[in-house]
């Protein structure tokens, strides 16, 4: 698992951002620390209130220098509509090639549904060089992370 201290692993993955991008982590780097919020999926209730949460707090994390991004399994074009639905500010990673999760280590299944390697609930802070600053994962899915935890490492990152 990425753990603090960590070179964060780099990608580049398609953009829910109201219209379909790519983005690459490298080139968010320099700019402030990244917050990436993992989630099992879209239009789920506790991911729901989660992504709300963040939009919630986004004032706080944006004074800190900071770019938030959320981070599932979902289409993109599954994602805008999720970032519509909840009136989202900031962007979501479609990660639906699983390759987020598997390089960040927190796949997770829910096999008595027939879901398997979605994404656990998890919070990543990287500071301007990409170095993981913040880990938090949860092996529940009905567990969101501590929000004001979230913000002081932010803010320390």
């Amino acid at each position: 698992m990425v753990e603090v201290g960590d070179d964060a692993p780099r990608f580049t993955a398609p953009l829910a951002n109201g219209d379909v991008d790519e983005i690459s982590l490298a080139d968010e780097l320099g700019d402030g620390p990244v917050v990436l919020a993992f989630f099992p999926g879209a239009f789920t209730s506790v991911c729901s209130h989660e992504m709300s949460t963040f939009q919630d707090r986004i004032a706080d994390i944006e004074e800190a220098g900071a770019t938030l991004f959320g981070v599932s399994i979902d289409t993109p074009f599954a994602q805008n509509a999720f970032r519509d639905d909840l009136d989202l500010s900031f962007s979501l990673i479609s990660d639906n090639d699983r390759t987020l999760v598997d390089a960040y280590d927190v796949s997770m299944d829910f096999a008595e549904l027939g879901v398997h390697n979605v994404a656990k609930r998890a919070v990543f802070v990287l500071d301007d060089e990409g170095v993981v600053t913040y880990a938090w994962v949860s092996d529940d899915p009905g567990v969101e992370p501590d929000y004001d935890e979230v913000v002081e490492a932010v803010q320390s990152a």
